[in-house]
């Protein structure tokens, strides 16, 4: 019997199958690939005729692979995922970038992926709404190696779930949020994706696994970031850039 890890497999499921509905129930989720793939963008430009190495964290099918990709030309990507079913469709949907040797796939967890990167190589590591998946010590292990695995100067950028400091008006936020998933959902009639959904949002909401906004930026003051930012604040979705020191 394998060993269960500190990750939870969230999206084996209905979820993983299902997980374009995520536009659906939550437009937001297209937002932040589209802002982080802004980010990567405005990066500055990596040294003449080298290619600008990108990280991507929880690549699930694609959305934010491709909004990274089209953002540039000068870049090459390495997109994380250990959830084969959603992992699989990436690599359908993308095939044409994997052809032309911009784009290859690790099918690792977050934390063994990049442990297995050398120290100081990466230009960006890039994420939408993975790591907020994680438990607190995982996640406190995962940005620590994050900022190993960056250059000098390298950054950090995340469009993910940053609750909100004010406890009342996350919970608002929150029910909305959960309205929104049954008025989709049972209007699609995937009542068993609604329910995946809801479960999912119980494990987000827990105590051990909750990233309040305040407590993260902090998380990654002492992991040794600088130029922290959250920014483009929407309801419960905002996007946090921060950079390894030169």
């Amino acid at each position: 019997m394998n060993e269960k890890l500190p990750y939870d497999a969230l999206f084996s499921g209905a979820i993983g199958k299902d997980y374009e509905t995520l536009k659906l129930i939550c437009p937001l989720a297209t937002e932040m690939s589209r802002w982080v793939g802004h980010y990567v963008g405005q990066y500055a430009s990596a040294m003449k005729g080298e290619k600008l190495k990108v990280v991507e964290l929880g690549g699930g099918t694609g959305i934010t692979t491709l909004s990274i990709l089209t953002s540039r030309e000068d870049l090459e990507i390495i997109s994380v995922d250990n959830e084969p079913i959603m992992q699989n469709q990436a690599k359908e949907n993308l095939k044409e970038w994997v052809a032309a040797r911009k784009l290859d796939f690790c099918g690792n967890d977050a934390l063994s992926a990049l442990r297995g990167i050398e120290e100081n190589s990466i230009d960006i590591v890039a994420s939408v709404y993975t790591i907020h998946n994680f438990d607190q010590a995982y996640r406190n292990a995962v940005i620590k190696e994050i900022y190993r695995v960056l250059k000098p100067a390298g950054q950090f950028i995340n469009g993910d779930r940053y609750a909100l400091d004010d406890i009342k008006a996350h919970t608002r936020t929150v029910q909305e949020e959960i309205g929104g998933y049954f008025k989709v959902l049972i209007g699609e009639n995937k009542l068993d994706v609604l329910e995946q959904w809801i479960v999912h949002l119980f494990n987000d909401e827990s105590q051990n696994h909750v990233m309040r906004e305040t407590e993260a930026l902090e998380q990654l003051a002492v992991a040794g970031f600088i130029s922290i930012e959250l920014k483009h604040r929407m309801a419960v979705n905002a996007v946090v850039t921060a950079c390894k020191p030169d």
